[in-house]
């Protein structure tokens, strides 16, 4: 017999399954939150935010070497990792502790200890069955390797333990040109380390626009960012000084630290979702658009589902299935419109298609571009930061894709996601005001050149 019943049991409580719980709880639903560690999963205690954290330290350090640039005499006199370490661990610190009050301020009932799905409604904790009128899977997810590379956590690293560094390497490979290996490499370039980064594809973050790839990778070899793309791993060996590392080819680097950032895999092995028939594919959880696993009443969100590994996927993803679950027949989420960011220096962020998958869609016929250089701006030139802002819309047609470059460009990127998500035309952006000096300025210059009446842009 069960210990307990609830409307929503939720297994996980990172940013998918505690916003699932919130938003249930909300609506009236008794919600059962299982979490074998802390509040708020990988996104705020090994991902997201202590890693923009060790981002905004690396901006300050650059700032600081470049700031007779801007009539302030400074030095850097060196990188204080316990400094850096404390201020990090202090933002995390105080978004759990919030996190941690609004979940019991809400009623939820909290369950600590790792669950496992034991039956089509139930979750196991420690032995004690808990059950739910409906099963929310939200398990999250790891740092992968490669076959034969062992993770030691003193020379060869995930972001798990790089974050946890206690000192600033001399020199570090960086396997994984993605996101992640791209926000650590600059990371520690500012911080002053030598960088190599190696990627298998034939540019760094491969996901994005082929134009955003090539502006962050003239970018870092402006700022000394070594990096090898087209260029697969091979082996690993630990020597005297560090990690002797082999690409295919024969060639072999060498460094203090090796950085495995070849993206994250789903926590699902183990957790009872093949044994109770949950359709998976590659440790992955299949479901529909409405989030809907092949078994009913149980769901699945975050990063175990099939798709872009985001924390604000999954949040949004759990605040849809808990509108579901409740009647309220929300719209499901059009995986194009959610936007990405990488949050290097300088920064790439994107919503919608980039160029080659429109064009690909829609035809060459139907497709154009405009692309305003951040020279343009007036912020942008403030801020001593170079980028673009390239639209990718249908002829005669709604914009269907975002992608911009600079420093602080994420910030931008909820405009541009509203304008793609709500199909917006170039005729109907030109005319909005953007505030002046503002970088926004750039994506309304940018809609401007593509309604065909270009001010500050070449036409």
């Amino acid at each position: 017999m069960a210990e307990a019943e609830f409307d929503v049991l939720i297994l996980g409580a990172g940013s998918g399954g505690y916003s699932c719980g919130l938003r249930a709880a909300q609506l009236g639903l008794s919600v059962g939150l299982v979490e074998k560690g802390k509040l708020g999963g990988t996104c705020l205690h090994i991902g997201c935010i202590p890693t923009k954290a060790l981002l905004h330290a690396a901006e300050v350090a650059d700032h600081t070497r470049a700031a007779a640039q801007f009539g302030v005499q400074a030095d850097l006199h060196g990188i204080d990792m316990d400094g850096v370490n404390s201020y990090k661990d202090g933002v995390v610190d105080r978004l759990f502790k919030g996190l941690t009050g609004l979940i019991r301020g809400r009623g939820i009932t909290v369950i600590e200890g790792e669950g496992r799905l034991t039956g089509p409604r139930t979750v196991t904790v420690d032995g004690t069955a808990y059950s739910g009128r409906h099963v929310v899977l939200a398990s999250g997810s790891y740092a992968r390797t490669l076959p034969g590379l062992d993770i030691d956590g003193e020379r060869v690293l995930t972001s798990d333990q790089a974050l946890r560094l206690d000192r600033v390497p001399a020199s570090v490979i960086v396997l994984g040109g993605g996101v992640i290996g791209c926000e650590f490499a600059s990371v520690w370039r500012s911080f002053g380390a030598d960088v190599t980064i190696i990627e298998a594809l034939p540019r760094l973050v491969a996901l994005e626009d082929e134009a955003s790839s090539k502006a962050l990778e003239r970018a870092f070899r402006k700022r000394g960012i070594a990096f090898r793309t087209s260029t697969p791993f091979q082996s690993v060996k630990t020597t005297d000084d560090g990690v002797a590392v082999t690409v295919e080819g024969g060639d072999v680097i060498e460094a203090e630290l090796l950085l495995v950032a070849v993206g994250r895999g789903p926590v699902t092995d183990g957790l009872g979702y093949d044994e109770q028939g949950v359709a998976m594919d590659r440790g992955f959880v299949l479901t529909d658009e409405r989030c809907r696993t092949n078994l009913d009443g149980v769901h699945a969100v975050g990063d175990i589902v099939p798709g872009l590994q985001l924390a604000h996927r999954g949040f949004q993803q759990g605040i849809f299935v808990a509108e579901e679950i409740a009647g309220l027949d929300p719209q499901p989420i059009d995986e194009s419109g959610i936007p990405r960011v990488t949050y290097s220096h300088p920064e790439v962020a994107s919503v919608g298609l980039n160029e080659s998958a429109a064009r690909e869609r829609y035809g060459d016929d139907d497709v154009t571009t405009v692309t305003y250089d951040l020279g343009g701006n007036g912020k942008s030139q403030i801020l001593k930061t170079q980028g673009f802002v390239k639209l990718v819309a249908r002829k005669d047609g709604p914009v269907v894709g975002v992608h911009l470059v600079g420093d602080r460009v994420g910030e931008l990127i909820g405009e541009a996601q509203l304008i793609y998500n709500w199909e917006g035309h170039a005729a109907d952006v030109a005319p909005l005001l953007h505030a002046h000096p503002t970088q926004n300025e750039a994506l309304g210059e940018a809609h401007l050149a593509l309604a065909g009446k270009p001010l500050h842009a070449h036409s």
